[in-house]
């Protein structure tokens, strides 16, 4: 764009007649812009000006937020620095907005071709900055804008997609590095080839990452984590297909998506609190890297080995197989049958291979879609385009199915349907035809002889476990009995895919019963250190316990070996899955963990002061803390609390059964356990869930303290607020300080001075009242450096940290 010598002069006189206040958020048509004058949107969150990245000593024009100058969230000359700061922007003889150098030649240009006659520019309070004539300055309409021309960040209200009416694609590159914002290696974009996706490319090797299709709701690999601090939006119509998003939560001043110069997608928030960006969410499993598991493979994140062939197929080249490469994928075991009947497999929860050689109609049926790839003998996979309503639509799959990923999440994923030859889907099916009749007689004899003896084993259940006397009853435990075909049929056999935890007792499994009600299926292990007392011990003990923040028991099964317990289904999990997350943690605001913390405490009162029974739990922690659909908490795992007579205070025991962290020192070192011994375990968990850091394990720069330590230096230096979780935003932070003074009160060395559960739930929920000082917790001593720097191991997690004592003479 050449500019007029004439109109460069006047230019120049009007810039010195009509300089740029800083404090404005317009420049209009004869006012500019040169370096060190900014714009300021008008609510103070965005600065539009000059500013060199990092170390390079060139100039750009970009916006920024203003709290925080370094994150900088668009740039217009990217490719087209300035070498110094003699830089201008300002209007063209056409309207449009220029960047001059100090050789009056155009740097940048917004280069639209519709020419303004009185334009101006503002910087509105999105971030957007926008370009229209003079008298719209109150509308909506624009003849340019940055948000139609993303740098690496998308802001809230930009869209990302295409304008199909104009031919328009918006979508996100990276920086060449942190200090160069020219464009980058990575490219972040919405296919709309097929069914909606996003990718990111690599422009040397191609994707390294999808979300997966838009199946009508979602798109399958957005985490949990962002819809909850976003209102996600995505247009799909004939003109536009796009995806933007609104921060719904009110404490965070700033959030961005942004993909950095290393080809990794990044969501950031600030709080008002600060000025510091906390990494919200970054795709960091390994299975959501681009075919990690190579083609017909499938990656499952949850599993020590995360990629397995699919059902029906093999690694392609077993002699070149590596379990830590799987490149190669993998081929089908026995060729599809096509033209003679073949089956399908049906794979729930996951993301849906690419849309490499697909086929799409949007109007058939799940049925008139298995018919459909059943015709076409190149067909290898189909599954529906819609999923909300029902489901609809049909996409077939032709050739390799290529990035297959299993979610552990409900409401996750698709379901998808892999066509194999019938002798894959059931291995007897062929033997079943060959031998006949015979084997099917021989067949039914054994099965209606099973049928029999597990009536029979229905009969006698409540006499088969006898331990020298000891004999769980109906009538004591007051509880349904379920057999164990019910329990195996319910968990798929106990199956891995079930799998959703494993405690001290033995692992615990989802299920679902004929009735459709979901159920927490706990099975006791063989090598469990736990046996036949704690599951009579829970059994006839939480039976008897009711209440709204305390797990419920719905029955249990006692047949041949197994022992197994059926809990109401959390689908929340435990606390431990949030708070000591750095992504899952946002989901917890304050608000949410200061209601979890009084769910606790309302619990462990009824347990210790208000039930039938004075029950002592003995083994409260994190993990053992449940929360149901609307996060509130439910106390679980009774299998090591005692109930306490009338007289009883204290009882000491020379078999130490509990989780080093949360164990009083009473009871650590001397087997004294009492209803302290719990209060010492609540003081533990409310400093963790203020924190976000577990008691055990923890480990700082300056000092050898625990947790426990930490806390009470900062609160005897006045600074009891530094030990809130970083991911907390909305701290009400009069009510921060109670809880972690109630928790210094509760973590005290000596039994005595530990309040009881019927003084801490006033204290929490009255905030006049006064509260004495706390004395120095237990366990307030340096620890080694070897002891500092352990690593938390799995089977600590547990509750079979058990130690044995001999008394002493006397005693």
């Amino acid at each position: 764009m050449e500019t007029p010598t004439l109109f460069i002069c006047l230019y120049f006189i009007c810039l010195s007649v009509f300089g740029l206040s800083t404090a404005a958020d317009t420049c209009s048509s004869g006012q500019s812009m040169k370096d060190g004058e900014s714009l300021v949107s008008s609510d103070q969150s965005f600065e539009l000006g000059f500013f060199s990245p990092g170390n390079s000593k060139n100039r750009y024009i970009g916006i920024w937020y203003k709290i925080s100058p370094g994150r900088v969230v668009w740039v217009a000359n990217r490719e087209n620095p300035l070498t110094d700061s003699h830089g201008v922007l300002a209007f063209g003889h056409d309207g449009d907005l220029v960047l001059f150098n100090q050789s009056n030649s155009v740097i940048w240009s917004s280069n639209f071709s519709r020419v303004l006659k009185n334009p101006v520019a503002q910087l509105l309070d999105t971030g957007n900055l926008v370009l229209r004539e003079n008298y719209s300055l109150n509308s909506d309409e624009y003849s340019w804008q940055s948000f139609d021309h993303p740098s690496d960040t998308q802001l809230p209200g930009m869209k990302l997609g295409w304008d199909l009416k104009i031919g328009l694609e918006r979508h996100l590159t990276s920086w060449k590095s942190m200090d160069d914002p020219s464009p980058g290696d990575y490219i972040y974009r919405l296919n709309i080839q097929g069914l909606p996706q996003f990718e990111l490319i690599s422009l040397g090797s191609g994707k390294k990452y999808r979300t997966g299709t838009w199946d009508g709701i979602q798109f399958s690999a957005v985490p949990m984590v962002l819809h909850a601090l976003t209102k996600l939006v995505f247009f799909n119509g004939d003109d536009e297909k796009f995806f933007s998003y609104e921060a719904i939560k009110s404490e965070y001043s700033a959030s961005i998506f942004t993909l950095n110069h290393s080809g990794i997608i990044q969501f950031y928030t600030a709080s008002k609190r600060s000025n510091a960006w906390n990494l919200a969410y970054s795709p960091n499993d390994p299975c959501d890297s681009y075919s990690t598991c190579g083609a017909n493979g499938i990656c499952r994140s949850s599993r020590a080995s995360i990629c397995n062939c699919l059902k029906g197929f093999v690694p392609k080249s077993p002699e070149e197989w590596n379990p830590l490469n799987w490149s190669g994928g993998c081929t089908r075991r026995i060729p599809i049958n096509c033209p003679k009947e073949d089956g399908f497999l049906k794979l729930a929860k996951v993301k849906i291979p690419d849309l490499l050689e697909f086929w799409l109609n949007e109007s058939m049926s799940l049925e008139e879609c298995q018919a459909e790839c059943l015709k076409n003998c190149s067909c290898t996979a189909y599954a529906n385009s819609d999923v909300s309503g029902g489901g609809s639509g049909c996409i077939l799959w032709f050739g390799n199915l290529i990035d297959i990923k299993e979610y552990e999440e409900d409401n996750y994923g698709q379901t998808l349907h892999i066509r194999l030859p019938i002798s894959e889907l059931d291995v007897h099916h062929n033997s079943f035809k060959k031998k006949g009749m015979v084997i099917g007689i021989m067949m039914s004899a054994i099965a209606a002889f099973s049928v029999s003896a597990m009536v029979y084993c229905h009969r006698i259940r409540n006499c088969r476990i006898k331990s020298k006397g000891r004999k769980i009853k109906e009538e004591d435990a007051d509880l349904p009995l379920f057999d164990l075909a019910t329990m195996v049929n319910a968990t798929d056999g106990f199956s891995e895919n079930n799998l959703i935890g494993a405690g001290g007792f033995g692992p615990v499994y989802k299920g679902n019963l004929s009735t459709g009600q979901e159920v927490a299926v706990k099975r006791l292990s063989r090598n469990s250190g736990q046996g036949l007392e704690e599951f009579k011990n829970e059994t006839i003990l939480i039976a008897k316990l009711q209440h709204r923040n305390l797990v419920g028991l719905l029955g249990c099964c006692m047949e041949r070996e197994e022992k197994i317990l059926v809990y109401e289904y959390m689908q929340n999990k435990s606390l431990d899955y949030f708070i000591f997350d750095h992504e899952r943690c946002l989901l917890l605001d304050w608000e949410k963990r200061f209601d979890i913390i009084i769910g606790i405490a309302r619990g462990l009162l009824y347990l210790h002061h208000d039930s039938k029974l004075q029950v002592i739990h003995r083994d409260l922690k994190a993990s053992n803390i449940l929360l149901d659909d609307s996060l509130k908490p439910r106390i679980s795992d009774f299998g090591l609390a005692r109930i306490f007579s009338g007289d009883e205070k204290e009882v000491k025991t020379r078999r130490i059964i509990g989780t080093y962290g949360y164990m009083s020192p009473e009871y650590a070192f001397e087997g004294k356990f009492s209803v302290k011994s719990d209060i010492f375990s609540f003081g533990v968990l409310l400093l963790e869930i203020v924190s976000g850091k577990r008691n055990r394990g923890f480990c700082h720069p300056s000092h050898q303290h625990n947790l426990l330590g930490h806390a009470w230096l900062l609160w005897s230096a006045n600074r009891a607020t530094e030990l809130t979780d970083g991911c907390l935003y909305d701290l009400v932070e009069p009510q921060v300080q109670r809880c972690i003074h109630i928790g210094l009160l509760c973590v005290q060395k000596f039994a005595n001075d530990r309040p009881a559960m019927c003084s801490i739930v006033p204290m929490l929920g009255n905030e006049s009242a006064s509260l004495p000082r706390p004395k120095q917790p237990g366990f307030f001593m340096e620890r080694s450096s070897m002891d500092s720097s352990a690593i938390l191991t799995h089977e600590e997690l547990h509750s079979i940290n058990a130690v044995s004592m001999t008394s002493l003479d006397g005693r």
